[in-house]
């Protein structure tokens, strides 16, 4: 699938210039001569990359560019602005606003096209991240569904193996008042306290959350709503 840009530029000889480059290096080109324009292509064609001129009549680029961080649909598609100004405190306010890079008229074809596979391939990178991120997520919130599961079994095993037991350890009780020290006695006391051993170890045996292990892991989960 074709990697599509969006160039947004008032200037017609500047934005046929730029689609040309970009179409030399087999991008798909989506053009807009003005900001109004630009946000509704944006939003109908959700491109892989904004170029975005920063000074428009009308609506400039940081008004193109906020209106587009502010939309959930297209608030993560990477933004590059274009500007005629060197001044460092103009280029701060686009930075500021959340534009990824920049690039200062005029500008060479290496320029632009390092500058844009620079900002695509960061974008990837941080695509791959999040999805990683996201199947580690559901992989935690899977362990934390069986684990619950596990947990609620072994309580009604144990629930069951206690009821079992009470009729022994009650049994065992009535004897051992009635009965003299001796033999028979210490049998019984040894019948008694292997019934609570087996209890305690099945008690021991419940699962427990802390192995879900780090704390980042349940971070992980609440970070990406999973939990």
């Amino acid at each position: 699938m074709m990697i599509k840009i969006l160039v947004i530029e008032d200037e017609v000889a500047v934005r046929a210039n730029i689609a040309e480059l970009l179409h030399e290096e087999e991008y798909q080109v989506i053009t807009a001569e003005n900001g109004f324009v630009g946000i509704l292509w944006a939003q109908e064609h959700l491109p892989d990359l904004i170029i975005c001129d920063m000074m428009m009549p009308a609506l400039d680029g940081r008004d193109v560019l906020k209106a587009l961080r502010e939309d959930s649909i297209t608030e993560s598609i990477p933004f590059i602005f274009l500007t005629a100004r060197a001044d460092k405190s103009d280029i701060r306010v686009g930075m500021n606003l959340g534009a990824d890079d920049y690039l200062t008229k005029p500008f060479s074809r290496q320029e632009l096209l390092e500058t844009v596979e620079a900002r695509l391939q960061k974008h990837q990178s941080h695509e791959r991240r999040y999805q990683k991120a996201h199947e580690r997520a559901a992989s935690l919130q899977q362990q934390v569904q069986e684990l619950q599961q596990g947990q609620e079994n072994k309580v009604k095993d144990l629930e069951q193996r206690l009821q079992g037991a009470a009729p022994k350890l009650s049994k065992a009780i009535k004897l051992l008042i009635n009965i003299p020290p001796g033999v028979y006695r210490n049998s019984c006391l040894e019948l008694l306290q292997d019934t609570f051993d087996e209890e305690i170890v099945a008690i021991k045996e419940l699962p427990d959350f802390s192995e879900l292990s780090a704390d980042n892991d349940l971070d992980l989960l609440q970070e990406l709503s999973l939990i």
